[in-house]
């Protein structure tokens, strides 16, 4: 399994006061840090090695996971001064990367086959990969097209109408993908919309729904099926 990028440097506004003094990942969700519960979901999944690309209090987020977390190891990247933005902020930890690696965000639970995944995105020799879920306006705005195992069209800030699909939240990414949009480029969704737009952007198709924790509401959903799924254990 290449590496996993962990996009954990959001402010997490849609939150209000409960991230007031407290990174979003690591808000309690079924009993535990959030990020605990992800990293250790990876694992399971075979993921050996992630970087958390952290900013918004990101010296917490290291001191409560340390170097290693669930059999992960963990190397950290801080954003700059300013706020890199997502594609920045992976560009910033390239050098801990290599040439191949997975990106989700830090505040996203996905029960998917990551290894099946990278297995099929290997097989279309494409320098990128997005998971996508058919899913019909129903867990957000759909914005992506899918056929034939290819993301034919993306567009987060403005989707179409025959867009059936949404972006899962997992991606795939070699650096020489990164070379599709300009070096200065913070916003990772125009890099995918450039690579599906020039048929580099393989796709991957999940059938479970996502969990998050970006809004209450979500949140209240991820920990009721996180901790249905610790009373089960």
């Amino acid at each position: 399994m290449p590496p996993v990028c962990i996009l954990a440097g959001g402010l997490g506004t849609r939150l209000g006061s409960v991230v007031a003094d407290m990174p979003k990942p690591l808000l309690e969700v079924a009993g535990e840090p959030f990020l605990v519960h992800q990293l250790r979901l990876l694992a399971r999944h075979g993921v050996t090695r992630a970087v958390i690309c952290v900013g918004y209090r990101g010296q917490q987020i290291q001191a409560a996971l340390g170097e290693r977390q669930q059999g992960v190891a963990i190397s950290y990247s801080f954003d700059g001064p300013q706020l890199d933005g997502t594609l920045g902020a992976i560009r910033r930890a390239l050098p801990l990367l290599g040439e191949r690696f997975l990106v989700l965000y830090g505040d996203t639970y996905l029960r998917m086959d990551y290894a099946a995944a990278v297995r099929i995105w290997q097989a279309s020799e494409r320098p990128a990969l997005m998971a996508v879920l058919r899913n019909e306006g129903r867990w957000d705005t759909s914005n992506a097209v899918y056929a034939d195992g290819m993301i034919a069209r993306y567009r987060k800030a403005d989707p179409s109408a025959d867009m059936q699909w949404i972006d899962y939240g997992l991606g795939g990414l070699t650096v020489e993908a990164l070379s599709r949009v300009a070096a200065d480029e913070r916003d990772l969704a125009l890099l995918y919309t450039r690579l599906a737009d020039g048929g580099e952007l393989c796709g991957y198709e999940v059938a479970e729904r996502f969990y998050e924790i970006g809004t209450p509401q979500a949140m209240a959903e991820t920990d009721h099926f996180l901790g249905s799924l610790a009373r089960e254990a």
